[in-house]
């Protein structure tokens, strides 16, 4: 949008129905659970486990897979900076509209710089986000290379991967860490349930 447009645009959050009175329908408090870390550390997997979890609790959730997204809303973007910094800001801007709506929204996207995480954190409202970082080495992620995107790093088929192209910056200074070389997936959930319940459960 340009900057002149802006003066043409006529917001009525005012009018809606608010995010208290949603959380009072579902009797549940909304959060953003992002889980961030390297291609293959296991994000999507946990984020699957949990939501799971989550629903037989009698949770309305909603997952934000980095994959899934891109297939869709964010098709048209690469993988260059200027796409990533996007790409991690349209997926906040999602989050923050489930969060308005009562919904307990999963986030599992890389979002490797610091910076990237800020921004989608304070676009959400930092007290509304549970910030998981995924600690798997780069030596294990490669192993496992569920979808055969190290090795086409490594041959020079995709361009700009993180961890192999360029650098994923640990989080400062997460809520959550999850070892996924040293526990299994069902331990990982299971602390991140223990974490989650008493902050969502009305």
């Amino acid at each position: 949008m340009f900057q002149e447009d802006i003066k043409h645009i006529y917001p009525v959050f005012e009018r809606l129905t608010s995010r208290k009175q949603k959380e009072n329908k579902l009797r549940q408090r909304s959060k953003v659970i992002w889980l961030t870390g390297l291609s293959g550390s296991g994000k999507t997997t946990l984020s699957t486990l949990l939501e799971q979890e989550l629903v037989k609790r009698g949770f309305l959730t909603q997952i934000l897979d980095g994959d899934n997204i891109r297939s869709g809303i964010n098709s048209n973007l690469g993988f260059h900076a200027e796409d990533r910094i996007e790409n991690i800001r349209r997926i906040a801007e999602i989050s923050k509209l489930m969060l308005q709506c009562g919904v307990i929204t999963i986030c599992a996207c890389i979002s490797p710089t610091e910076q990237m995480r800020q921004m989608a954190y304070q676009i959400i409202g930092r007290e509304d986000v549970f910030e998981i970082f995924v600690d798997t080495p780069l030596s294990v992620c490669e192993q496992r290379d569920t979808k055969g995107l190290y090795t086409k790093a490594r041959l020079g088929l995709i361009k700009n991967f993180t961890g192999i192209h360029t650098p994923f910056e640990k989080p400062a200074a997460p809520d959550q860490t999850l070892y996924t070389a040293n526990e299994t997936e069902r331990q990982s959930v299971n602390r991140i349930l223990t974490e989650i319940l008493p902050t969502i459960t009305f």
